[in-house]
């Protein structure tokens, strides 16, 4: 919340055209105690996700190997409980911030592709018995991603305040330069620099790398749109509504 504040992004039902505020819902699937993390209960299972305005953060995502074990099946270069709150509240901005905005609807279809053809299931079945593209790194940033148009404004979303929380802490601890989040370009292309940097310092201890995605012209593109659209977003200036349940 702190990190959607920076940006000076609103969350609350009281904006005009907001459907619903952001909240949070915590849950565990239904399992035997004998058996824990390992099996599930066919009554009740959860998924993480976004509907409404809610995300669902199934509490499976705090375990490391069933966490990294969805990462390398779905084809994600991270997976992360806080990339997972950002790629969920990805999907609520394009509801409330693009999909109700006629303009920033025409030029995520220019951008993305037309999100309603083919529908969301059509692609899910075609992504999982096709796989991704072969040549899907000239376009997107994770192979995951390719499944639908929903699901790329969703990670590059997810991309931009990844990119503006590691450069506010790099410029805190003196790594880099003072940034702003209005010079974007220029952002984007200190962030590259570092995250290449940090790849190395990685893959010299034997870990996965730190910047995964390839930053490809047709990537920047999106992560400007991202950018414009929460810009302009700062106008809007609602009081909190954050709400937790569990």
């Amino acid at each position: 919340m702190y990190g959607l504040d920076s940006l000076g992004s609103p969350h609350s039902a009281i904006a005009d055209g907001f459907v619903s505020g952001l909240s949070f819902d915590f849950k565990g699937d239904s399992i035997a105690p004998q058996s824990l993390w390992r099996t599930v209960d066919t009554q009740e299972r959860v998924f993480t996700g976004h509907a409404g305005g809610k995300i669902t953060i199934n509490i499976r995502e705090a375990d490391t190997v069933k966490r990294e074990k969805l990462r390398v099946g779905l084809g994600k270069g991270h997976r992360t409980l806080i990339g997972y709150f950002r790629h969920e509240i990805g999907h609520y901005y394009w509801d409330v911030l693009v999909d109700g905005h006629a303009t920033y609807k025409t030029e995520f279809v220019r951008l993305f592709g037309d999100h309603e053809n083919p529908t969301y299931c059509e692609s899910l079945e075609r992504h999982y018995a096709e796989g991704a593209p072969k040549d899907w790194q000239k376009v997107f940033i994770s192979a995951y991603i390719t499944m639908h148009l929903w699901e790329d404004w969703a990670e590059t979303f997810a991309f931009y305040p990844d990119i503006i929380d590691v450069m506010e802490t790099a410029s805190c601890l003196g790594l880099i330069a003072v940034q702003t989040q209005d010079d974007f370009k220029n952002l984007l292309k200190t962030y590259t620099r570092l995250g290449v940097l940090l790849n190395e310092l990685n893959r010299g201890m034997g870990l996965i790398d730190f910047l995964p995605a390839l930053v490809v012209p047709d990537v920047v593109t999106k992560l400007e749109f991202v950018h414009e659209v929460i810009a302009s977003a700062r106008d809007i200036a609602p009081s909190p509504q954050v709400t937790v349940s569990a």
